[in-house]
């Protein structure tokens, strides 16, 4: 007898084994395509700008909070030992970090705002993988601007539980990585790329490779936030000397550290895009 074996005749879908075994794993698959796109519908969540980003990074306060902690440490300890000398880079840098998630936290709050005031059918949730750091930032802007906000978990041994600024009713839980990415970019109508490690240089070159191929058929605005951190870590311009990409390809994103500059392009391109249905009776008029 083997894992699934059905021994008390029950219904097969209400066989927890089976579920679970390797033989179910095409309807587990299936149930994380359907049971989202169920709870969108109901939602009546068509249109998402998502936010990508790393997991570690830390609030102004939380940075702070660490440095004085390893600060007073070192004051304790009456010296510096390498081990510390090498935390307190870390935390130097988690403070030029957090930066970035008060800057994710404005945009998706000027974001929020601007999509609520918009009339018709469109409007555009904050979206993001629903754990920490910059995903967080982004939930807490959307948040605090009194709009819905979108959290896209997985479910990892090593990552951070569900931020509480996603609404609850939108947190979706996954097991397979591929149907995540399917569901950010399904309803993704932009993009904005703040610093992270490799799951999001996953993300951001996955989303690229797509759109350089045209398999999506929706043009989808993408801002690479925080100029010095991604001119330092990725060498577009290498890739494009050394012919493996095109100048054209250059132009599929904006790089920036400004969060005025990063909304008036979402805002401009997403109207340009998606014109409301007043702004389509005034271009019927000119």
């Amino acid at each position: 007898m083997t894992k699934g074996d059905n021994i008390n005749g029950e219904l097969s879908f209400l066989n927890p084994a089976f579920l679970r075994s390797v033989a179910a794993r095409p309807l587990r698959i299936l149930s994380e395509y359907i049971e989202p796109a169920e709870r969108m519908r109901r939602a009546l969540i068509r249109d998402t700008i998502v936010f990508f980003g790393s997991a570690r990074s830390l609030s102004p306060e939380e940075a702070d909070r660490r440095m004085a902690r390893l600060r007073a440490e070192i004051e304790r300890a009456g010296e510096i030992t390498p081990e510390m000398k090498a935390e307190l880079a870390r935390a130097e840098y988690a403070i030029r970090m957090s930066r970035y998630y008060q800057d994710a936290v404005e945009l998706s709050g000027r974001v929020t705002e601007w999509s609520k005031s918009l009339t018709g059918n469109r409007h555009f949730i904050v979206c993001s993988g629903g754990s920490g750091g910059m995903m967080e930032a982004a939930n807490r802007g959307a948040s605090m601007a009194g709009g819905k906000t979108v959290g896209l978990h997985i479910d990892l041994t090593t990552e951070e539980i569900v931020n509480p600024y996603v609404t609850p009713d939108l947190v979706f839980r996954f097991h397979y990585f591929f149907m995540r990415k399917f569901w950010f970019v399904y309803l993704a109508k932009a993009l904005v790329i703040f610093p992270g490690g490799f799951g999001t240089m996953d993300e951001l070159f996955e989303v690229l490779t797509l759109i350089q191929t045209k398999k999506p058929r929706k043009v989808m605005p993408i801002v690479l936030f925080g100029a010095e951190f991604w001119n330092e870590v990725v060498n577009f311009d290498a890739l494009l000397k050394w012919g493996m990409i095109s100048a054209e390809d250059l132009r599929l994103f904006l790089t920036t550290d400004s969060v005025d500059e990063a909304f008036n392009y979402l805002k401009n391109r997403l109207e340009e895009l998606y014109p409301s249905a007043e702004k389509l009776d005034e271009m019927k008029l000119t």
